[in-house]
């Protein structure tokens, strides 16, 4: 077997300018820490027979090791990768292979030697590979660097040592990446009782992996203008990598960068050979099954464009732009999708446009909706295969097409049995342990209301808008919010309605917010807690009209903690009731499926 690997190849690799591709015999896989959410990352030892190298693969070559097709003895052909010196040891970023599964699997051939760095290497930053636990190793503290101060802005075009953003970590010395900026965020504020200050985010991208950049200050001053939408630079340390701060990034990296004042940024020359922008698509109809609060990226044609309005914000008091759009795509469904700010006020697009969104939050409100990231990007008709692909359909035959909403799917149309909201009887959701998983369930269901839970059904909600919080009377006529730091004069009442239904297989107790809670009851909770307080005949008269009426749930299923016990919380998204039109058009075309004609 040792005639099909290219011996002596890695020493050329570290010291030719040249591409090689040799093939190689992978001698160790082993999986990396990475921070919690984050991807899995692997350390690979490779040998040539007579040298071994540590490697670590790129995020997006993790799939050969998923795969099970990179393992111990398998050999290798590298098609793509970058060359570092770590602690005076060589190291390969690997960000493209091909594992020749023709070749078969093999003991380790020959006794290879670790591959010793020379004094004229550069010594560049550490990767997220540390010196310890690695083939041939043994321990070694981390180095740690201390960054001078002072910004520069250079017009070099040498770089010799480029490295992939993939390969970055708080570790490092002197290195320099090359990456486009695919975003640049508007200057933000803030004052508090330590000071007040500005600051911008970039987000980095080049073939191996994106990352996000923030410039404070000074920096803010001095590099805003520098970086330009679509621009690629070369940036260069010292530069603060520290891991990243997942409530402010969309992006898919450990890490993110903090500019300095001794940071280095150039625009390239060469502006091609770097990617334009990254997408990870989620399609609109498979938005019932992504987690509430994730980022996702889509891309949709644009059905319609609402005016723009402003809105206050709870916590600054400053007003805020919005508008709202709805995109559909050839999965047959719509979603509303927000946008903030100068994109609201500035947006252009017509509709019957291809958008294809970066960085959107999705959130559960009136079923699945849309929240365009600060952070987040789009682009409009972008030259990418997905978006030729979904206008063709469109003008095809999408423009004549009806669209099912997200916010509806608690409607007759989920009862028959919504692609990702299927209809479950009551013994189908307890024998299939609907919500015992990680993630939530989602599910409908026909039940008719048996009983409803008369205490506690309402709490007093604070009347800022989109505030919903609950408040505490401090006084007669004073009710106090403590999220929004407002008293007021009395509160509005939400419904938190627990309510007991039943079918043909069983009973099960849901969980009812205002909106479900208002249709049930059909009052509005103050009106109801005005019958609590004056008039229990009449109160308990709602309640028994309440009952005895069938509806279409829309509910999701998930694990909960109640007194220091796990229980699965079944909660109505919406609910509508019964369409027995649709209902019998549905029994008739069940029974049809049953004919032995």
């Amino acid at each position: 077997m040792a005639s099909h690997v290219d011996q002596g190849s890695l020493q050329a690799i570290f010291n030719s300018n040249e591409n090689l591709r040799p093939v190689l015999q992978c001698v160790q896989v082993k999986p990396l820490a990475s921070q919690q959410g984050g991807p899995e990352r692997y350390r690979v030892v490779f040998s040539d027979v007579l040298n071994f190298v540590q490697s670590m693969l790129a995020t997006q070559v993790n799939s050969v090791v998923l795969d099970d097709k990179l393992k111990r003895g398998v050999f290798v052909r590298l098609k793509s990768y970058q060359t570092n010196v770590v602690k005076n040891k060589r190291i390969l970023i690997v960000l493209d292979l091909e594992v020749l599964e023709e070749l078969g699997q093999s003991e380790k051939i020959g006794n290879p030697q670790a591959l010793e760095s020379k004094a004229e290497d550069v010594q560049p930053q550490s990767t997220t590979i540390s010196g310890s636990g690695f083939y041939g190793n043994k321990p070694q503290p981390a180095a740690h660097h201390q960054v001078s101060s002072g910004i520069n802005l250079k017009s070099s075009t040498s770089h010799a040592n480029i490295y992939p953003i993939e390969a970055l970590s708080p570790y490092g010395h002197k290195w320099t990446i090359k990456a486009r900026c695919t975003n640049r965020s508007d200057i933000k504020t803030w004052h508090n009782k330590n000071g007040e200050g500005k600051l911008f985010s970039v987000n980095l991208l080049d073939e191996s992996g994106e990352i996000r950049g923030t410039g404070f200050n000074d920096q803010c001053d001095a590099l805003y203008d520098v970086f330009q939408e679509g621009g690629v630079y070369y940036i260069s340390s010292p530069c603060r990598v520290q891991m990243a701060k997942k409530q402010f990034t969309n992006l898919n990296n450990d890490y993110e960068l903090t500019f300095e004042r001794d940071t280095v940024v150039e625009k390239a020359e060469e502006q091609n050979g770097v990617p334009q922008v990254r997408f990870n698509f989620t399609g609109i109809g498979d938005l019932q099954s992504v987690e509430k609060d994730t980022t996702i990226d889509t891309i949709g044609i644009l059905k319609e464009v609402s005016d723009t309005s402003e809105i206050v914000s709870k916590t600054t008091s400053k007003p805020y732009s919005k508008r709202e759009l709805t995109l559909v795509d050839n999965s047959n469904f719509s979603v509303r999708l927000t946008i903030w700010g100068n994109s609201a006020i500035t947006f252009d697009a017509m509709p019957e446009s291809v958008i294809a969104f970066k960085g959107v939050k999705v959130s559960d409100f009136g079923g699945r909706s849309l929240s365009l990231l600060s952070s987040g990007s789009m682009t409009i008709d972008p030259d990418i295969d997905e978006a030729h692909k979904l206008k063709g359909w469109y003008d095809a035959q999408g423009k004549n097409d009806t669209f099912s909403s997200h916010a509806g799917m608690g409607g007759s149309m989920s009862a028959a049995g919504g692609r990702m909201d299927p209809l479950k009887s009551i013994i189908n959701v307890k024998e299939e342990n609907l919500g015992m998983s990680e993630n939530p369930d989602y599910f409908s269901m026909r039940a008719t209301i048996i009983y409803v839970w008369q205490e506690n059904f309402a709490y007093p909600a604070c009347l800022s808008p989109d505030c919903n919080k609950k408040v505490i009377q401090i006084d007669e006529g004073q009710w106090r919010c403590e999220k929004c730091d407002k008293t007021h004069p009395n509160p509005e009442y939400r419904y938190i309605l627990s309510v007991n239904v039943s079918d043909h297989t069983g009973q099960i107790y849901l969980s009812c917010f205002d909106d479900v809670g208002k249709m049930v009851m059909g009052m509005s909770a103050d009106q109801l807690v005005e019958l609590r307080d004056n008039d229990s005949i009449g109160l308990g008269n709602a309640f028994l009209e309440a009952s005895c009426k069938t509806y279409v749930f829309k509910c999701r299923a998930k694990m909960d903690n109640f007194q220091d016990q796990q229980r699965v919380r079944y909660q109505v998204i919406n609910a509508s009731p019964l369409n027995y039109s649709a209902e019998c058009s549905k029994l008739s075309e069940m029974i049809k499926s049953y004919s032995m004609a």
